[in-house]
């Protein structure tokens, strides 16, 4: 069976407001990192407001990672004409946790459903073309508590592994919060269990 994936291409940032002309027409194209359906609403009622004379707001967005979840909209222009080319630029980039919105001033000459594809696809690479794109890693916390006693084993454990400490509390009682890559949980979680007196909780 497949290993799931431990990392994902996303946006660092939201890219800049790209324009593409076709025939008068104004395309301007936009790029969003997004983490849920909530934030992709507020994104799209900004937009909305921010161009309140536009004629149509057309987006597709992906989110996830191993399952992934999609959506397409193309806010009355023809069907398939605009939200599905611009989802086709998501997958060309191999994005996800992603918005693109595509926001179209008529210009009083009608393009037609191929002029509309291409108008829609452009302004959405043309997005991504400006986007800061990163690679980032699916990530768990590791929370190991336990006496000073033991505090050079575990130390050397996460030297030698070169794991990321992300909080820690030195005291008579010590705690550890550590930041592992998803697929290398399981291997680090048996590593410490053979520390008898560290308790691990995956938090």
């Amino acid at each position: 069976m497949e290993s799931e994936s431990d990392s994902f291409n996303t946006l660092a940032k939201v890219s800049p407001e790209v324009l593409f002309k076709e025939k008068k027409s104004k395309f301007l194209g936009q790029a969003f990192p997004v983490n849920s359906e909530a934030e992709i609403k507020a994104v799209l009622e900004e937009i909305k407001a921010k161009h309140p004379q536009s004629n149509h707001v057309c987006y597709a967005w992906q989110l996830g990672v191993n399952t992934l979840n999609h959506r397409v909209n193309d806010d009355g222009e023809p069907n398939n004409s605009a939200g599905k080319p611009i989802y086709g630029q998501i997958q060309s980039f191999d994005l996800t946790n992603v918005l693109v919105t595509v926001t179209r001033y008529f210009g009083g000459t009608k393009l037609g459903v191929g002029g509309l594809i291409a108008a829609y696809r452009n302004a959405a690479k043309l997005a991504l073309d400006a986007a800061t794109i990163e690679t980032r890693r699916l990530e768990e916390n590791l929370l190991l508590y336990f006496p000073y006693s033991e505090m050079s084993n575990v130390m050397r454990i996460i030297k030698q592994h070169a794991l990321k400490v992300s909080n820690q509390k030195m005291e008579a009682d010590c705690q550890i919060e550590l930041r592992i890559p998803k697929n290398d949980v399981k291997r680090i979680l048996e590593i410490f269990q053979t520390l008898h007196k560290v308790r691990i909780v995956k938090n």
